[in-house]
């Protein structure tokens, strides 16, 4: 069965910093693009970060650019998103999400992505 298993949620203050981790398993996804998505309450999920398969191009939306970092472990089939400077805005459910094998580039569309996690909450106070 595969599996998409985020952790690092949390209740943090405004400027605080989280980590958020993404491990997989069931196959491996070496060869997939990968992406974090958030979705807040009463909106729709909406693209965070993306990286591709070997790790060396990664993109953002413009609302995290400069302090969210997305990056990946393929000797333990992990994705993590380091997220700086946090903001009341930022507040979501977080979700960590796969392409399918051998896609290349980055991918910020919801339906690039075949397989998902089950979301780790993150809410930031003022």
């Amino acid at each position: 069965q595969v599996r998409l298993v985020e952790s690092g949620g949390g209740l943090v203050q405004a400027g605080d910093s989280l980590r958020l981790s993404c491990a997989a398993s069931g196959r491996t996804f070496s060869t997939s693009p990968m992406g974090w998505f958030r979705q807040a309450p009463g909106k729709e999920r909406e693209f965070v970060a993306a990286i591709n398969w070997t790790g060396g191009i990664t993109t953002y939306a413009d609302s995290v650019k400069g302090r969210f970092t997305i990056s990946r472990n393929h000797a333990k089939n992990t994705v993590s998103l380091q997220m700086n400077s946090l903001k009341p805005e930022d507040t979501a459910v977080y979700y960590c999400a796969a392409g399918r094998p051998g896609v290349g580039g980055t991918r910020r569309g919801r339906d690039e992505y075949d397989t998902w996690g089950q979301g780790t909450q993150v809410t930031v106070s003022s």
